[in-house]
């Protein structure tokens, strides 16, 4: 069972508002909320008084307008992989903004908006993550030919920081002086450049808009300090069978782990197939209670045995539960056993669990 504390997620929000001073606090739901449910999600941190979102791609924009119709003059909606060939009708129905990240893109809209009315929109700018975004190059020919965004209301100037979960990280310093260089040469438009780990590198890097997503989730983002987001998730997993080990015996695929004679081992409904990344095998964790009960052998397609001896038989039973993310065991504590990172865990967690929301408003 998967639970989801929406209080939470509104506390984080409120504290990532407090750190961006004076900037507008914006918020990441892409990829379903991260795996946590956009439509609840999203409710959540319009409660908390969030006006704009950001998601990937048109689909995700349609289903949270939909979801939050009742507020559509209100909210604004960027699309992060901007506007799909022919998709210009839908972007305009469900009141989304594409964010533009090249030159054939901001042509398409620019044709778009010279036709039907000037339509928002938002451009994106490469400052050093070389991935999505307007080249150098790109931007000093919009600065030659400013007709080009004829047809376009700007709504929005932004990059992405690469490196802003190292503080010290020196590409964060080279990435805003080439965002502030870049934003001069265009109309002025309200700026936005700092991500979850960017807002607390200080007002410099907040601009006009922050755009916190894995932080609101309670993810670590920031290196080498303590995580003050509250927790967001319970993960449980049930266990569905408890045996005694009268000899050494192997566990799971390949015996890769064989425990010796008088162990107690439970075997609990989760896998791989739910996300629970297989890396696990014999390095991760649970918990009952207050007590550390170790993964042994591999994680399977559906199930994952934990060696629960040092558990006290009145604590256990078959349909019982251990607790796979909790207070002992964070995302990022699972994530770091896995060899991965907090974010592909959350936005991991398959269908198969039961999605529980417990507070706020969503």
């Amino acid at each position: 069972m998967l639970t989801i504390d929406l209080h939470a997620v509104t506390a984080n929000y409120r504290t990532l508002k407090v750190h961006a001073a004076q900037a507008e606090c914006g918020a990441v739901v892409k990829s379903n909320g991260y795996g946590l449910g956009l439509s609840h999600i999203a409710h959540a941190l319009l409660a908390a008084g969030c006006r704009t979102f950001f998601i990937t791609n048109i689909e995700e924009g349609i289903t949270l307008r939909q979801a939050l119709a009742e507020r559509a003059p209100v909210v604004r909606i960027f699309v992060l992989s901007g506007p799909a060939p022919g998709a210009e009708g839908l972007i305009d129905a469900h009141d989304l903004i594409p964010v533009l990240s090249t030159m054939d893109q901001i042509d398409q809209w620019a044709a778009h908006g010279r036709a039907r009315g000037a339509r928002p929109a938002a451009i994106k700018i490469d400052t050093g993550m070389t991935r999505l975004g307007l080249a150098t190059s790109d931007v000093d020919t919009l600065a030659a030919a400013p007709d080009r965004l004829d047809g376009i209301t700007l709504e929005l100037v932004m990059s992405h920081l690469a490196c802003a979960d190292e503080p010290d990280n020196p590409w964060n310093s080279v990435q805003l002086a080439a965002f502030e260089s870049a934003r001069a040469k265009l109309p002025a438009t309200p700026a936005s450049l700092a991500n979850s780990a960017g807002i607390m590198l200080g007002p410099e890097y907040q601009f006009d808009l922050v755009r916190p997503g894995a932080a609101l989730y309670g993810i670590s983002t920031v290196q080498g300090r303590a995580n003050t987001m509250a927790p967001v998730v319970t993960l449980e997993g049930k266990i569905l069978q408890i045996r005694h080990v009268d000899s050494k015996t192997p566990v799971g695929y390949g015996a890769t782990r064989r425990v010796p004679a008088g162990r107690h081992l439970a075997t609990v409904a989760v896998g791989y197939s739910d996300g629970y990344p297989r890396l696990l095998g014999n390095r991760g964790a649970g918990y009952v209670d207050n007590i550390r009960v170790p993964i042994v052998g591999r994680v399977s397609m559906d199930l994952v045995t934990f060696d629960v001896t040092d558990v006290p038989e009145s604590r256990l039973r078959a349909n019982g539960f251990i607790n796979l993310i909790g207070p002992h065991y964070s995302i990022d504590d699972l994530a770091a056993d896995a060899d991965t990172i907090g974010y592909e865990i959350l936005t991991r967690l398959g269908c198969r669990f039961r999605r529980v929301h417990v507070g706020g408003d969503g």
